[in-house]
């Protein structure tokens, strides 16, 4: 019988990592590398006092922490550091016993370097099924659009990735700061996304609060939402994202670094968790914030007391909220029931 300090390896725990971002998800050695390659200057952030100190609540904040985004972006300006990207990207899901991957991109930041949007996607389709086969790690796409821009721009890239729906695109997201485009300006876009098949899942509640979900909910038919925190606020809403059955995407370490919290133990994944919402643990930009998706768990268990039951159910929630291939989900399930039927580490 499982003992109340037993715990069983998180790095064994069958899971799917449903929010991670393409250049976040670059690891540091791999960064200084390609900008030495590349021939782009690192600021001291990401070098030395690496990994940086960020807060973006307020908009001074967030134009520091995009601009170090944008600067790592821009050491990727080869096919071939696509193909990396991907191929170490999926190796560390492997290595956190994640066996699916929906990373997300904005085709249109990498058109003008890869023949425009629709060869850069392409590109990132082709890196991501050699990524999967090197890995054994399913990888699924989320075209993103970023709200900063026209709600027209998003409608380009729903449209291109309603051609490649079944063909290695998942679902569509939406993200950048939530303050600068409110979700129901998107609509067009995501109705062109969900009729295609596409998993919608929008970033929302991370910056603004419960109005910011709602919309997602309302105006985007939203499967998912990206962090989502923030519904704790009004009681009502999570009542209803629970009952709805929408999934989530809680990044812990993320929503420190970015000052939505200030401590990680203020985070409310506990509470969320026993209201009945669906959660799936991530990472956002490990590249900017340090832990990946281990750790994430590793949060829940220390800091939130979460015994391996409930990271089981964690894990299964991550599942089920993903665009993974049924016969995948079936097969992570199991695992899942396997990993708490064995004896204890």
């Amino acid at each position: 019988m499982e003992t109340p300090t037993s715990t069983r390896r998180l790095d064994r725990l069958p899971k799917a990592h449903l929010h991670l971002h393409f250049t976040g998800s670059m690891r540091h050695p791999t960064l200084v590398e390609l900008a030495r390659q590349n021939g782009v200057h690192l600021p001291q952030a990401l070098v030395e006092e690496w990994p940086p100190r960020l807060r973006a609540t307020d908009e001074r904040g967030w134009f520091r922490f995009q601009r170090l985004y944008d600067i790592a972006r821009s050491v990727l300006s080869r096919p071939e550091d696509v193909y990396r990207l991907l191929r170490e990207a999926a190796e560390d899901e492997r290595e956190a016993g994640s066996a699916w991957l929906e990373i997300q991109v904005d085709p249109s930041g990498y058109a003008s370097r890869f023949d425009g949007l629709t060869a850069a996607l392409e590109l990132f389709l082709d890196a991501a099924a050699a990524a999967e086969r090197a890995t054994g790690v399913g990888v699924g796409l989320m075209v993103a659009a970023n709200r900063t821009r026209h709600p027209l721009d998003a409608k380009v890239l729903a449209r291109l990735a309603r051609q490649y729906a079944g063909r290695g695109v998942v679902s569509f997201g939406l993200n950048n700061d939530e303050r600068r485009g409110r979700a129901l300006e998107f609509e067009g876009a995501f109705r062109i996304a969900r009729r295609a098949g596409l998993l919608s899942a929008p970033h929302g509640g991370e910056l603004q609060g419960p109005r910011s979900v709602r919309e997602c909910l309302d105006e985007l038919g939203a499967d998912r939402v990206g962090h989502g925190v923030r519904a704790v606020e009004d009681p009502h809403l999570v009542e209803r994202i629970a009952t709805q059955g929408v999934t989530l995407e809680i990044c812990p370490t993320s929503n420190v670094g970015l000052g939505v919290y200030d401590r990680v133990e203020h985070l409310p994944l506990r509470r969320l968790f026993d209201a009945g919402v669906p959660i799936a643990l991530g990472t956002d930009d490990p590249l900017l914030f340090g832990p990946r998706l281990v750790e994430q768990y590793r949060i829940a268990r220390e800091v939130f007391g979460f015994s391996d039951a409930e990271l089981a159910e964690l894990a299964r929630m991550s599942i089920r909220g993903s665009g993974a291939p049924e016969s995948l989900r079936k097969e992570l399930l199991s695992g899942v029931d396997a990993w708490l039927a064995a004896d204890p580490d």
